[in-house]
């Protein structure tokens, strides 16, 4: 089975530096197959056949630890995930100079409905929108400071979140699917 893993909080600001290939090495001598990282913010795409999602983040963290001695939270998704995500967001929905586009992948103990009512949503400038491992978000470009969610940075939820623009999101769905056999 295909599988992404958004790690939160890697190569930003100088910080959590993790070199791609090193990365790609530590997840094949976890037993990962077919990887493939892309970009420096930690998405890595990848095969394994037994393991659970929740198991492969265990898995993965404790080599990232082992690795780096980092302590990196890892989001694991399938390729059905990551197809459902992408599903839902609108084809116009971009992130360009007119519009930053966003999508929030959610670590499992928060990934329900009800987390919207953690984030403050303007809904004349914000379009929010919950999908199952995700909150969609959208706003111009030129109120993305009135926003309600460039706000979240300061939440507990936060915390429980991996942002990937839905450029970024978008590719490693093409990625992934460039593994389906």
């Amino acid at each position: 089975m295909v599988y992404i893993a958004l790690l939160r909080g890697i190569n930003v600001g100088g910080k959590n530096k993790i070199d791609m290939k090193i990365l790609k090495q530590t997840f094949e001598q976890a037993g990962m197959e077919d990887v493939v990282t892309y970009i420096n913010t930690g998405n890595i795409i990848f095969s394994s056949k037994s393991q659970s999602k929740n198991e492969l983040s265990h898995i993965l963290e404790e080599a990232i630890h082992k690795g780096f001695g980092l302590d990196i939270r890892v989001v694991v998704r399938s390729f059905e995930d990551i197809k459902r995500i992408i599903s839902a967001i609108p084809d116009t929905w971009k992130n360009d100079n007119e519009m930053k586009s966003d999508v929030l992948f959610l670590w499992d103990e928060i990934d329900e409905e009800s987390v919207l009512e953690n984030v403050d949503i303007k809904p004349s400038i914000d379009t929010v929108k919950y999908v199952p491992g995700a909150i969609l978000w959208s706003v111009e470009k030129k109120n993305v400071n009135k926003s309600g969610m460039s706000k979240i940075i300061g939440k507990k939820v936060y915390k429980q979140v991996t942002v990937r623009n839905v450029n970024t999101a978008r590719k490693i769905y093409e990625l992934m699917q460039g593994q389906i056999r």
